[in-house]
Order: structure tokens, then C-alpha cells, then sequence
């Protein structure tokens, strides 16, 4: 089983909005990708400049470092295959396979170098056909150069473990043990070198295939709206526009829409949840969600835990709010697409880029020079990618690349409340990335659950800087309901989702799920969290078809839920004793996957294992949301 920090395998950071300058580079095709002016009062948003990467998808930069790959990888299997045991239990073993690691870890910030510019250039422009080409072959030139690792971590995984710690007590050896020690808690899921090799092979035509066209589907969809054939993230996005009549006509058009595609989503969904059946059930693992928890290093009894705790609290939280909602609307209910509708005494005008960019830089800033001077560098450099483009990825993304680059992140933004959050969100995850990159490609990535605690910490000091900048009752309480909303996404909707995945994993193991079956599950767990004051009316069983997370990421969406909790019991600590915070959080940042997140939480005081822990970051939304209430 391929190491979790596998460069090979590693994904952007999404955010949950999926719902939701040097010289000008040349762009990373030839073909035009360049967006539109944006409005006025939004200005001139940035594209990222993937040169940083390769200079362009036909620069011989890309064909010379895949060539380089396989050949690196080819020499890597004749050098090391079948001797690792014997080395390490040699006397000098450590010092032999300390030079194997590092070579090891060289390859794999190569293939990650080429597999970002390519991911990176496809999120950028899914439907250009030489990109997506271009993204196709690069993802099958890395998997079949890279089938000549497999073998490194299996031998690995099968010395003895006395022999190992023998080795590691060289320091050349023991600077890895956080990797060498994460890798061997997948000993027990691996299975014999060939069907590994199997599996990973075929990858790129099952797992791999299906993700590509989902993702195409995705990007290729137009929903009609006043006469408009709009993509899914503007269409997405009029959801949240004042003009109640508006979110209708959205609605109807993204329900009309999915509703004609979805064979297609039934049969991508079907066809996943299988294939991670057949893989878990080789593999061993005896929850459905195992998989995802070992890939977090969290424990299951700690998932299941904070999944009791929320479902628990819906209707002190979810259901509590959108009934005081409603009232605002001077409804007794609302309809599912007015669910995240503005509120009528929240501010009408649009947040330009430049002041989102100032409010960011000045709330990080205020916590630490180190990470305001970290962000700013997203900006400067061009590590960002604004514009909503015909084509482009939905939603938000920050990814970590490889170490010897950067991260860049993703947005749509669209000068609403929510995408300057998002933006903060981003960001946090950027920040990480950064401070992490110095631990290496295979000790840099970061488990889900404590890469969303970054970054919805970066939203928590945004917002709190936006709080004490409120200049009457009005503009305080048109914040706090746009905060409880994002927390209830964030917290309460993420393990819905995670219910919802659930059932339909659950369910797939005796046979094919019709997309009328996933809708009727999808309208049960979204009834159970939402409450009475939300109307389900007919369109809404197919939205369960554009979320990614249940197609990239099966079962990723807990770790948002996981990070906002977190965070709350985080700040809080951060509030009662600021002194010295800002280097331990840091610090916190900077050790990137070297460290089990219950180690890292011990300098705060913090344990997740503790059942009233999840109560206690649940407090937060419920005491914002009866301050609300205090405000009428």
C-alpha cells in the first residue's frame, strides 16, 4: 500500500464552498485560457502563474523531468528491490537506507512537481482538450514510472521491528521515523507485491477514469437562468443573490439540470463506492470509513464520537437557526434555496479584491507578522487563481505541490461575504503548507483533520477582525449570522454529508443504488440536520450529484467538522492565555505530518479523545446563535 504522504497521490485541499506580480508568465497552454476583466467594484482579480512549475504543457522542461522519472524510478527498483532486509539488518543498515529514503524521497518530489502542473492546469481549464490530454498522460507516464516503487514500502513494511528501530538509532535514519513509523501502520492493509502493483496500475482506469469524468461532466454542465446558459459556480452562487426570485430560478435550473445528467452521476457514484469495496474488502478493513480514518491518523472511536456529538446538537444549532432565519423573513419556513439567501439587513455591496486582500493580510498580521508575511507572498507572486472562467473548477482549493515549489490556491471569487472567508480559508491552508514544506516531501503532508484546523483558524481571525470592526448593532448581527451560517456548514452539513456517504457505501454492498434511491437517502439526512424550518421541495433529491468531496474524497468531509471544533476550543485557549500562542501555533504548523494530531494539541491543553471535548466546541455556535436571538 503506497505511503500516504505519496507525493504520487496527493490531492488539493478542498474547500467546503464547493458548494462553494513578476512579469505576466506564459500561461500553462498555449490555448486561451484568460478571463474576463471582472467587475468594477470587484477589480482586477489574478491568475497564477504556473511557471513557477514547468513554463508551459509543451515546454521540453515537462518531457526532459518525465523522462528523468522513469528513468530514476527504473534505477531506484535495480538498486534496492529485494535487499532491503539484508541491508538494514547489516551493520551500516542505517546509514543504506537512509541514502534509500532520501532517494526515495527525491523521486517523489519530482513526480509530485509534475503531477500538480498538471492537476493545477487541468483545475484551471477541464474542458480544453489538450490540457485534458496533456493531464491524462502525465498521470499515466507517473503511474507507470512509478510502479517501480511499489516494492519499497512493502519490503520496507516487513523487517522486523527490532531491526528497524536498530537502524533509525542512526540520525541520518532516525530524521525519517515519523514517516518510517506513519508507513508501518498500514503493515496490516497491505497485501503481495503483485496485486499491489495491480491495483496501483489499475488505478489510472478505474479510480482515476472516474474521477477525470465527473469532474468534465461537471465542468461541461449549463444551467439555464433568465435566458442565460450559465456554469455550475455562477449558477451556484445566485443561491446567495438578494433577488428572492433569483434563487428560485436558479434552483429550478441547477434541479432541471441534474436531473437530465443523472444516470451519468448514478452510475460514477455506483461504480466508486464499488471499487473502494473491492478495495477494502482485499485490504481488510472492517468499517467503510476505516480507510479514510487511517489516512487522517485518527482513531474511529474519536470520528464517531464528534459525528454523536453533532448529530446530537442539530436542533439546538441547525434547526434553532434557520427557524430565527425565517423569522427574519417573516416566514414560518423557508425553501431550500433561500437556505443561504442574504439576510435583509445585511450589506448590499460587493467586497473588492483589494479589500479582501487588506482584510486578510491585517487580521493574520494581528496574530503573527510570520503568517501575514507567508500570505502576502500568494498575492505578490501570482500563487493565486481568482476569476470565475467558462471551464474552470468549481469551488476553492489550496494545493501543496512539492516542496521544492509552493502551493497555489483556487478561487471563484465573486466579491460575496462568503468568497472573503473562503479566501481566509485558503489561505490558512496555504500558510500550512508553506511552514510544512521544510519537513520534506514525504514528512510534509498533513493529515485531513488538522490541514482543516489551519485553515478554518485563518477564518476565525479574519472574522473576528471583522467583528470588532462593526459600527452598529445592525452590521455586529449581519456578521454573527453569516459566521453561524459558515459554522453550520462547516460542521453541521459536512457530517450530514458524512451520514449521507454512509448510507450510500452501506447500502451499494448489496447491489447498485438507483440515482432515485441516492436522492431519497440524500433528502433523509439533509431533512434530519436542516430541521422543520428549511422546505424540501421537489429538485432538491438530485443536489447530492455536484458535491466532489463524495467522488475525490470519499468520507474526506468529517475532517471539516473535525477542524471547526477544533478551532473553536483552539481560539478559545488563544483568548485566555495569547502569550506565546502565535509560536506554538506555528509551530504546530510547521511540524506537517511528523506528528500524531494528539501530540500536537497536548501544548494547548487540548484532547480529542475526551468525550465533552466536541461539546465544547459546539458551545461556540450555540452561544453565537443565542446572542442572535438576544438581538431579535
Amino acid at each position: 500500500m503506497a505511503p500516504r504522504s505519496s507525493a504520487l497521490r496527493k490531492s488539493p485541499a478542498k474547500s467546503k464552498s464547493a458548494a462553494k506580480p513578476a512579469s505576466k508568465a506564459k500561461p500553462a497552454s498555449k490555448t486561451k485560457t484568460s478571463a474576463k476583466t471582472a467587475a468594477p467594484k470587484i477589480g482586477k482579480l489574478p491568475e497564477w502563474n504556473l511557471a513557477d512549475l514547468y513554463p508551459a504543457i509543451d515546454a521540453p522542461e515537462v518531457a526532459r523531468d518525465l523522462d528523468r522519472l522513469d528513468a530514476d524510478c527504473a534505477s531506484f527498483e535495480a538498486a534496492y528491490k529485494g535487499k532491503i532486509a539484508e541491508e538494514v539488518a547489516r551493520p551500516n543498515g542505517g546509514a543504506w537506507l537512509a541514502e534509500a529514503v532520501k532517494s526515495y524521497e527525491a523521486i517523489d518530489d519530482l513526480a509530485g512537481r509534475l503531477a500538480s502542473f498538471a492537476g493545477l492546469a487541468h483545475a484551471g481549464n477541464t474542458v480544453d482538450p489538450a490540457i485534458s490530454k496533456f493531464y491524462g498522460d502525465v498521470s499515466e507516464r507517473i503511474t507507470a514510472a512509478s510502479t517501480h516503487l511499489l516494492f519499497f514500502a512493502l519490503e520496507l513494511n516487513r523487517v522486523d521491528d527490532a531491526v528497524i528501530e536498530t537502524a533509525m538509532e542512526i540520525p541520518a535514519l532516525g530524521h525519517y521515523r515519523p514517516w518510517i513509523e506513519d508507513l508501518r501502520k498500514d503493515k496490516p492493509y497491505q497485501l503481495e507485491d503483485r496485486i499491489e502493483q495491480l491495483f496501483h496500475e489499475k488505478s489510472q482506469t478505474t479510480y482515476g477514469a472516474w474521477n477525470r469524468q465527473f469532474d468534465q461532466t461537471i465542468s461541461a454542465l449549463r444551467f439555464k437562468v433568465g435566458g442565460k446558459e450559465l456554469a455550475i459556480e455562477p449558477t451556484l452562487t445566485l443561491l446567495q443573490d438578494r433577488a428572492p426570485e433569483k434563487r428560485k430560478a436558479a434552483a429550478q435550473a441547477l434541479a432541471k439540470t441534474f436531473k437530465a445528467n443523472e444516470r451519468t452521476f448514478a452510475l460514477i457514484t455506483n461504480t466508486l463506492a464499488k471499487d473502494k469495496e473491492i478495495s477494502d474488502r482485499w485490504r481488510g478493513f472492517q468499517d467503510i470509513a476505516d480507510s479514510r480514518h487511517l489516512n487522517n491518523r485518527v482513531e474511529r472511536e474519536v470520528v464517531d464520537a464528534l459525528v454523536a456529538s453533532v448529530r446530537a446538537a442539530y436542533p439546538r444549532l441547525s434547526h434553532r437557526y434557520y427557524k430565527m432565519k425565517a423569522r427574519w423573513f417573516k416566514k414560518k419556513s423557508l425553501p431550500f434555496w433561500d437556505r443561504n439567501a442574504p439576510l435583509p439587513f445585511a450589506a448590499k455591496s460587493q467586497i473588492g479584491w483589494g479589500d479582501a486582500k487588506t482584510t486578510i493580510l491585517k487580521a493574520y498580521g494581528d496574530f503573527s507578522p510570520q503568517m501575514a508575511s507567508i500570505a502576502e507572498q500568494f498575492f505578490t507572486d501570482r500563487w493565486i487563481d481568482a476569476p470565475v472562467r467558462p471551464g474552470k473548477a468549481p469551488g476553492a482549493f489550496s494545493h501543496p505541490t512539492t516542496p521544492s515549489a509552493h502551493p497555489y490556491v483556487l478561487m471563484n471569487y465573486q466579491g460575496k461575504p462568503r468568497d472573503v472567508m473562503t479566501l481566509a480559508h485558503e489561505l490558512g491552508h496555504g500558510v500550512h503548507q508553506v511552514l510544512a514544506a521544510r519537513q520534506g516531501a514525504l514528512m510534509a503532508p498533513t493529515p485531513l483533520t488538522l490541514a482543516e484546523t489551519a485553515s478554518v483558524f485563518g477564518e476565525m481571525l479574519t472574522f473576528k477582525r471583522l467583528l470588532a470592526q462593526t459600527r452598529n448593532a445592525k452590521e455586529r448581527q449581519a456578521l454573527l449570522a453569516g459566521k453561524v451560517e459558515d459554522m453550520i456548514n462547516t460542521v453541521v452539513r459536512q457530517i450530514a454529508f458524512y451520514s449521507f456517504e454512509r448510507a450510500v457505501h452501506t447500502e451499494r454492498r448489496n447491489g447498485e443504488l438507483t440515482a432515485q434511491r441516492i436522492g431519497e437517502i440524500w433528502l433523509s439526512v439533509q431533512s434530519e440536520s436542516l430541521g422543520p424550518a428549511i422546505e424540501i421541495k421537489p429538485g432538491y433529491e438530485t443536489y447530492w450529484m455536484y458535491i466532489p468531496h463524495f467522488i475525490h474524497s470519499p468520507f474526506y468531509v468529517y475532517a471539516y467538522a473535525f477542524g471547526d471544533c477544533l478551532v473553536n476550543s483552539l481560539y478559545a485557549v488563544y483568548e485566555n492565555a495569547s502569550e506565546g500562542f502565535a509560536d506554538r501555533y506555528l509551530a504546530m504548523l510547521s511540524a506537517g505530518g511528523t506528528k500524531h494530531y494528539s501530540e500536537l494539541l497536548q501544548p494547548f491543553g487540548l484532547d480529542a479523545k475526551d468525550p465533552k471535548f466536541w461539546d465544547g466546541g459546539l458551545s461556540v455556535i450555540e452561544n453565537l446563535i443565542a446572542e442572535l436571538e438576544a438581538m431579535g
